[in-house]
């Protein structure tokens, strides 16, 4: 009775290959999109709670309180922490340091103290992971 009400033709089973790969990018893109709201969330908890509680406590109590489930909750700690990380120390400023103090050794002014930048590595990995996609 079902199977003349919902036809095979009219909803179909199996996705082409082309919907697949859209839909997987629209899913990745609104997971995404939740672990930044979350993020931004447990955030504003930490600034609300900084006077009584220390900020991985406040994390750790969002993520109790909102009941986010373990793999996107170690995700949403792990991300509001570099956020915590990146406001204490800078990593450019961080980066200005080590610049500073190679440029004070001897020796530094050679080509070989900077790493090797590899610009057509990076835009063939990613011409290879557009094309998978």
């Amino acid at each position: 009775m079902l199977s003349k009400l919902f036809p095979e033709s009219i909803f179909p089973r199996k996705l082409s290959s082309a919907a697949e790969r859209r839909m997987r990018l629209a899913q990745a893109r609104g997971e995404e999109a939740i672990i930044r709201a979350h993020v931004d969330n447990a955030l504003m908890f930490v600034d609300t709670l900084a006077e009584e509680v220390s900020f991985d406590r406040a994390i750790d109590t969002y993520i109790r309180v909102m009941g986010i489930p373990e793999p996107l909750a170690s995700t949403v700690a792990t991300r509001a922490l570099v956020a915590l990380g990146q406001d204490l120390v800078p990593y450019r400023k961080r980066a200005r340091d080590l610049e500073k103090s190679a440029s004070a050794a001897p020796g530094a002014g050679e080509e070989d103290s900077k790493p090797r930048l590899r610009l057509n590595e990076a835009s063939e990995a990613r011409a290879r992971a557009i094309k998978r996609a």
